[in-house]
């Protein structure tokens, strides 16, 4: 086994493709295919299962693969320090559902990472995405939350899938409106209080069941209703159409600016948990246990 297969298999599965790992590699794809073969041979396991479809990480291949990524990245490190390369840029990706406690997090990764070298990706998606992205290694970490409409469910795909959820925080539901919308002044606000004023939502793609909905009661009808794909168009859309959206409460001013607030729905006993998702075949990178810490400083300091 060598540092150069280790490296032809991350690649391998950071793309999920042979084709576009040869490419970033620059071999030939043959010669990538036969590089991965022996190195399967040589461990006893599948890394990857063939099929029509193309490749997928086998659950023996994600444990590899997470071991594999530490002895890379200290391999690095030690070529760094005393051979006096240029460090190689070290890979690290975080899927989540949208929120700002993520996003602070990722940005104090990187200034304690405090490297010139870097390939980090941030990707806020839709929530199959999330599990897709955590169960093929694309993403160390997922961000999500349960609640208990779709706790049985999304646990359900997660055991499926090899996959561990982690609690960060329980949090009551608030309702996410521009500061100028006439219910800015209401403590607490009811369903009641929102009938007239625009639902907003972020789209689901392709699993657009209500058990992947972002935002909960998400099977209440609703008068007027809008998806979007983004923060930004979501926020916008809440300050221009005096819209509204359902969340955790939990929001940044220094990202999002001082136009839009948090403020209680009123609905019982009603909460979500909000956490991390982790393949539990794959150890977790150095990156990718910093990434948690910092993800549990910045909850706290909400």
């Amino acid at each position: 086994m060598t540092l150069q297969q280790l490296k032809y298999a991350i690649t391998v599965a950071d793309h999920q493709s042979m084709n576009e790992a040869a490419k970033e590699l620059f071999i030939s794809q043959p010669s990538l295919s036969n590089a991965i073969k022996e190195l399967e041979k040589e461990i006893g396991i599948s890394i990857f299962t063939r099929s029509n479809k193309g490749i997928t990480i086998s659950s023996d291949g994600a444990e590899f693969l997470g071991y594999a990524r530490q002895v890379v990245e200290q391999a690095s490190l030690l070529e760094e320090k005393y051979l006096g390369k240029s460090p190689a840029k070290i890979k690290f990706s975080v899927s989540t559902q949208h929120y700002s406690f993520a996003v602070n997090a990722f940005v104090d990764l990187i200034t304690a990472y405090d490297s010139e070298y870097y390939d980090f990706m941030l990707r806020e998606t839709r929530t199959y995405e999330i599990i897709e992205d955590v169960k093929n290694l694309t993403s160390e970490v997922g961000i999500l939350y349960l609640n208990e409409f779709n706790r049985k469910v999304i646990l359900k795909m997660l055991k499926e899938n090899d996959l561990e959820f982690q609690e960060l925080f329980t949090a009551k539901p608030h309702v996410f409106i521009g500061r100028n919308n006439p219910l800015a002044e209401k403590k607490i606000i009811t369903l009641e209080d929102l009938e007239d004023y625009p639902f907003l939502s972020f789209e689901q793609g392709d699993y657009n069941s209500f058990y992947f909905a972002e935002e909960i009661l998400s099977t209440l009808p609703r008068k007027k209703s809008i998806k979007v794909s983004d923060r930004a168009t979501l926020f916008n859309l809440l300050i221009g159409l005096n819209g509204y959206t359902l969340c955790s409460g939990v929001i940044s001013e220094a990202l999002n600016g001082k136009d839009i607030i948090a403020l209680p729905l009123a609905v019982g006993d009603e909460q979500m948990c909000i956490g991390y998702v982790t393949h539990k075949n794959a150890t977790l990178s150095r990156l990718g246990e910093l990434y948690i810490e910092k993800l549990k400083a910045a909850v706290e300091a909400q």
